[in-house]
């Protein structure tokens, strides 16, 4: 995306942002003549994924900060405490304003509604952008709908400036989730046989990504809504056609993180960053040279040459320490770097060691250092291949067929050379069985993407409580998250989540 369409969005969209709604003014992509040609169309679609981008702290939070991957040592004040051990009342209630996912949905309504009067050059290319439309709307309401359940439905832009025509109910799920499905088919229609990459790039939504939202809402609703095996056979269909359209896995785990992530076949869709652009928000999860540079990596090594200057706001937990404490897993050392206070001796520590455990540095996503700077400008994927395959497993073992072929395609990746099939080879066992396993493969594949808190949700309420500490029987209304006084203040149609 260029710099200059940036400086052209930030005039027409940022100044119109207010909480959403909460809005008191019509959009500002509503202004005359702005919809008559194409390139206010595009300009227009680059703010999308703007838009998109600025919330991916929302995006992760909402995704993994309640799950058990956090909540362990750090050696700077820890942020979000309350949410990783959820500490969630209605008067505490996080994310006011439905997180701001209202605020993008508004956007993408005035895309939708206004890009099928505008003349393109290439009309394949005015379908392809409003495939990318209906997805990412789709994407927004399932988020929105596994935080929240009930929410407002809006699918018209804001023409209004009277507050009583902002004020909508919250609908129900099952209203929620066909809304969320409606649009799935309106993008997939839109797209219809092209499954190319927009101008070649993995930064925009693609049929492929559309699919695997598709997938990942049939599960869920399958699972959680009722759907059973039509919804089951539906995302499988999905998610299978999906190795068809030029994705693949990348044969060594560590190939994704570096700064030249943006070009592997195996991301389907990720947010971009780059330098004097916008930065990634993984430099919280990491530290200052002050602190890492005394310290010594589990091999021994002097940190005193790491560059760094960021903040330690989450530590890994010890659960997910002891999880990827297996030297033969390419995961362990791609997803962090693990400091002690010593070297042992010159022999680092192979295995965990509490005592002299000093804390972690998160290894994905951690960009590239010029100079005497680091540069967080690692993109971050949505849905890469390996989330596809996994949720492929979870279909298949949902309808009782057997998901080792796909589970097995993990591990083989994850061990490579190390892969000895008597060992981590895996084996077909019962669903719930199954259903664990692929529940831990996700777990060590996907630390920090924003995946294990939706993993667990949408294997079912059992299974939240299980692995979640601070969440016991008869806590499964905090599944769902409370709205705020302030929501319904300025929406006097809302009710309160059920249980809060």
């Amino acid at each position: 995306m260029k710099k200059y369409i940036y400086i052209i969005i930030t005039a027409i969209l940022v100044s119109s942002c207010e909480k959403e709604l909460d809005l008191t003014a019509p959009s500002e992509l509503t202004a005359s003549g702005f919809w008559d040609t194409e390139e206010g169309a595009m300009t227009a679609h680059t703010g999308m994924y703007a838009n998109l981008r600025s919330q991916a702290g929302t995006f992760w939070l909402l995704g993994e900060i309640r799950s058990d991957i956090w909540g362990g040592r750090t050696y700077e004040s820890a942020s979000n405490v309350d949410l990783i051990e959820s500490n969630i009342s209605a008067s505490t209630a996080p994310f006011s304003g439905w997180g701001g996912l209202y605020t993008n949905i508004h956007r993408v309504n005035d895309f939708l509604k206004n890009v099928p009067n505008v003349d393109f050059v290439d009309e394949d290319n005015k379908n392809h952008v409003l495939g990318q439309a209906y997805g990412l709307r789709a994407l927004y309401y399932y988020t929105l709908l596994k935080s929240w359940g009930e929410v407002p439905i809006i699918l018209e832009p804001l023409t209004s400036v009277d507050p009583a025509a902002l004020s909508k109910p919250r609908s129900s799920q099952s209203e929620v989730m066909n809304l969320i499905k409606s649009d799935i088919e309106a993008s997939l229609r839109a797209f219809g046989s092209d499954g190319s990459f927009f101008q070649g790039l993995r930064i925009y939504w693609c049929k492929a990504a559309t699919l695997a939202l598709k997938g990942d809402v049939y599960i869920w609703s399958g699972n959680l809504l009722g759907g059973g095996s039509a919804d089951f056979n539906e995302a499988k269909s999905a998610l299978q056609e999906i190795a068809s359209l030029g994705v693949s896995l990348v044969p060594n785990i560590p190939d994704l993180w570096g700064p030249g992530n943006e070009v592997n076949d195996e991301f389907i869709f990720a947010m971009q960053y780059q330098r004097d652009e916008a930065s990634n928000i993984y430099n919280s999860m990491t530290g200052r040279s002050t602190e890492i540079n005394p310290q010594f990596d589990d091999k021994g090594a002097s940190m005193n040459n790491f560059i760094i200057n960021g903040a330690n706001r989450y530590g890994q937990s010890e659960k997910t320490i002891l999880l990827l404490d297996d030297n033969d897993d390419s995961r362990k050392d791609a997803t962090f770097i693990r400091l002690y206070i010593d070297d042992n001796g010159g022999s680092g520590y192979p295995t965990y060691h509490e005592p002299a455990y000093f804390g972690s540095i998160f290894n994905k996503f951690l960009g590239q250092v010029s100079g005497s700077d680091r540069i967080f400008e690692s993109d971050i994927p949505v849905y890469r291949y390996a989330d596809v395959l996994l949720l492929l497993a979870e279909a298949k073992n949902l309808l009782g067929e057997d998901p080792s072929t796909e589970v097995n395609l993990i591990r083989q990746r994850a061990y490579g050379a190390n892969y000895d099939e008597s060992i981590h080879g895996f084996t077909n066992g019962s669903p719930s069985e199954n259903a664990g396993t692929i529940l831990e493969e996700r777990y060590k594949e996907f630390i920090g993407e924003g995946k294990r808190w939706w993993d667990l949700r949408r294997a079912g309420n059992s299974f939240v409580i299980e692995n979640i500490s601070f969440l016991n029987p008869g806590d499964e209304f905090k599944l769902l998250l409370p709205i705020t006084s302030d929501m319904v203040g300025r929406n006097p149609d809302l009710t309160q989540t059920a249980g809060y």
